[in-house]
């Protein structure tokens, strides 16, 4: 412990995971008689805050206060990024790195309603959320003091905070046997360690309890499900012609993705820090709102304005992984997506096939798809005598350079 500081009040972003059931006791070491307020944000992983209570005052909590952040996570974090069609590194749907800014905001704005004078997280020196954690705490309390205790603490290792756990009869949900590294919330589950750290391992998927968002796509039903998804201006507003909030849609979704095996993706990534990590992600609605969402931008956006939000999106998925949600240039981004996303209207039928999503028609009143134009019968609206002296036109710079060579080369 290198702390020198002294803190009277510090609140805890608390899941009651491993981390931050440990961290509550080793603060009340640390900083004799500092107050502990921990914070738990909702954001749909569902039966993990059950007993959180209980436990946060059991180990030292001056209190718990349970946030619930679900409907504004999917509306002012999700919607936004699945609009701007955002994958970091082609794959990940962003689960994890979406929800802390939030998070981070929320811990913040407590931070400073309760007068406290420390915030304090779980994150790893390791790992991207502390990066994440952190920029957003900046954004709303700048001179915040923050503690990571992962950073200073002797503790070196997961096997060693359980050891540490077990000491000061902090109370566990996982075991040494079961200790992967998870993070869930409603849009997504995430695994890491064990037998994950070696890329070289094949997940096992059929063991009982790994996956828990769904089933491996063996084990996906053998006939294939049929939905429709409504879109307005880019949001998803009905599955199967029910208007649903947005926290029903990803859960309804959710349910019918995993039950046909969809969503598992299997990747090692760029970490912020530097380096690569392998994770096994489950996002059922997600991958499936994805897609449905592409499949509808084929109708709706002219080629150029396609194209280049294509390029955005990859700039708006590393602002989100890199945990810079709350900065200038995503806000600008996020102005620039809503642009292109005025006639993105429409239903997008899809069949799920065991782990597969396979476009099923595609509807819009704002399509910019014509029949009469792409025909490859006799149409009245498209001279194809016209193709020569675009072609003649769009190649030619290409024949002066050809001109060149045979000049400099005869």
């Amino acid at each position: 412990m290198q702390e020198t500081k002294t803190f009277k009040k510090i609140v805890l972003a608390y899941s009651g995971g491993l981390d931050t059931s440990v961290i509550i006791p080793w603060l009340k070491e640390n900083y004799p008689g500092c107050e502990v307020i921990a914070v738990s944000a909702d954001v749909g992983q569902g039966d993990e805050l059950d007993g959180l209570e209980k436990k946060a005052l059991a180990t030292g909590a001056s209190k718990l206060i349970v946030l619930d952040l679900k409907q504004e996570f999917v509306a002012d974090f999700i919607w936004p990024t699945l609009k701007a069609g955002a994958k970091y590194e082609g794959q990940y749907l962003l689960g994890t790195s979406f929800a802390r800014p939030l998070i981070g905001k929320k811990l913040a704005e407590i931070a400073l309603a309760e007068g406290a004078d420390a915030i304090c997280h779980g994150c790893t020196g390791k790992g991207n959320d502390q990066v994440r954690f952190e920029l957003a705490i900046k954004g709303v309390a700048p001179n915040m003091p923050v503690i990571a205790p992962w950073r200073t603490w002797e503790l070196h290792s997961r096997e060693e905070e359980i050891d540490y756990a077990e000491a000061h009869n902090v109370p566990l949900k996982i075991s040494r046997e079961t200790n992967y590294s998870k993070d869930k919330n409603l849009w997504h589950l995430s695994h890491e360690g064990l037998d994950l750290e070696d890329p070289a391992n094949e997940p096992q998927y059929d063991k009982p309890g790994f996956l828990e968002m769904g089933v491996s796509p063996y084990q996906a039903p053998d006939t294939p499900t049929e939905i429709s998804i409504d879109f307005e201006k880019g949001v998803p507003v009905k599955v199967n012609g029910h208007a649903l909030d947005p926290v029903s849609i990803v859960a309804l979704l959710n349910a019918i993705g995993g039950k046909n095996g969809i969503g598992i993706i299997d990747m090692v990534e760029n970490r912020l820090v530097g380096m690569k990590s392998r994770g096994i992600y489950e996002t059922p609605g997600g991958t499936i709102l994805y897609k449905a969402h592409e499949q509808l931008e084929t109708i709706t956006l002219d080629r150029e304005t396609m194209h280049y939000k294509a390029v955005i999106a990859e700039k708006f998925a590393e602002l989100v992984y890199y945990g810079q949600w709350f900065t200038p240039l995503r806000e600008a981004l996020s102005a620039f997506v809503d642009k292109t996303q005025e006639n993105v209207t429409g239903t997008v039928k899809l069949k799920l096939y065991k782990g597969n999503i396979i476009p099923a028609g595609t509807t819009s009143p704002y399509s910019l798809y014509d029949e009469n134009i792409a025909t490859f019968g006799k149409d009245q609206v498209y001279n194809q005598a016209d193709g020569a002296g675009f072609i003649s036109l769009f190649g030619l710079p290409i024949k002066v350079q050809a001109m060149l060579k045979e000049k400099l080369n005869g």
